[in-house]
């Protein structure tokens, strides 16, 4: 099959494009026929040996942990998937990924697919859903008629974040740059505020969650924002829990595992309109490199998606 592989930690340049051999299934995976994949900011994070610590590799090293494709075959303990399924997932970022023509994933971690939308948007979701969901739902237990600031609403957790917060009834404040405001009120804002121009800590109050994607001095500033008993959220730097506890106030971080559950639930979102994907670039599975480059610039609206086979 054909992959996209790194055979040592570096920049883009690393990143090859070569036949591999095809994934080997253990009695409780499922072989998937990669249609789509897309890029987050653990491709790249992992390709540069930021996490070598957290997760020892074995070069060479497939990246890419959505996918969204068709059930090739199963093996021999898998009960609820079969050859022809169209299904989605968000893998064990400790095995190979998704930039190749076929990916093995565990049964537990696989969800049928949206049926109202392409794979290409539905490789866009898994590990940005996953992160909303577990980040605003599950740690900040976000609830009908509270408030939350959501930064960087146009980017690909954002974007998702708003929809979600929206859809479970909070008022939603957001941070987007000038160009992106209309689309980031589309996705169902209450208020954007435009970062460039103005300054979140002076516009945003009494917020009961605020959902850090950005970490530094977004973190920093927005403990401000928040009323008494409020949560401080993040998937980037871990907040101070010290300063919280002298605040009054909350702190939560996220680092997601797979979860088809709310992949399931998602679905049910998706097709019932509660929830759209944002698509802001699309590559050729030959132009991973240049994929995983617009992703660290950090200016992409929504999701980089790659396309890698067909349906």
């Amino acid at each position: 099959m054909k992959a996209a592989r790194i055979h040592a930690y570096g920049d883009p340049s690393e990143i090859r494009i070569e036949d591999a051999p095809l994934p080997t299934l253990n009695d409780d995976d499922v072989l998937i026929r990669t249609v789509a994949t897309s890029v987050n900011p653990v491709d790249w994070k992992i390709r540069k040996g930021y996490l070598k610590s957290y997760i020892p590799y074995e070069m060479p090293l497939i990246m890419g942990w959505d996918v969204s494709g068709i059930v090739e075959k199963t093996g021999a303990a898998v009960t609820k998937f079969k050859p022809g399924d169209a299904v989605y997932s968000r893998p064990d970022i400790r095995r190979n990924g998704a930039y190749a023509e076929f990916i093995a994933v565990r049964e537990s971690e696989i969800a049928f697919k949206p049926a109202t939308i392409s794979h290409i948007e539905a490789a866009s979701l898994p590990l940005v859903s996953i992160t909303a969901w577990e980040s605003l739902f599950t740690t900040a237990n976000l609830t009908s008629g509270q408030r939350v600031l959501i930064h960087a609403g146009a980017g690909g957790v954002g974007s998702i974040a708003v929809q979600l917060a929206k859809a479970r009834g909070a008022h939603v404040t957001a941070t987007a740059s000038a160009a992106k405001l209309a689309l980031v009120k589309s996705l169902g804002a209450d208020e954007v505020i435009d970062y460039r121009c103005q300054d979140f800590a002076s516009v945003a109050k009494d917020m009961d969650v605020v959902f850090d994607t950005l970490g530094g001095e977004v973190q920093e500033k927005s403990w401000s924002v928040l009323k008494p008993g409020g949560m401080l959220v993040s998937i980037t730097d871990r907040p101070s829990e010290e300063r919280a506890k002298a605040e009054g106030k909350r702190a939560g971080y996220v680092f997601i595992d797979p979860n088809a559950a709310i992949l399931t639930e998602l679905a049910r979102m998706v097709d019932a309109g509660q929830v759209r994907p944002v698509i802001g670039a699309e590559f050729g599975l030959n132009d991973t490199a240049k994929a995983q480059e617009l992703s660290e610039t950090g200016r992409a609206t929504g999701k980089i998606v790659i396309y890698v086979g067909h349906p």
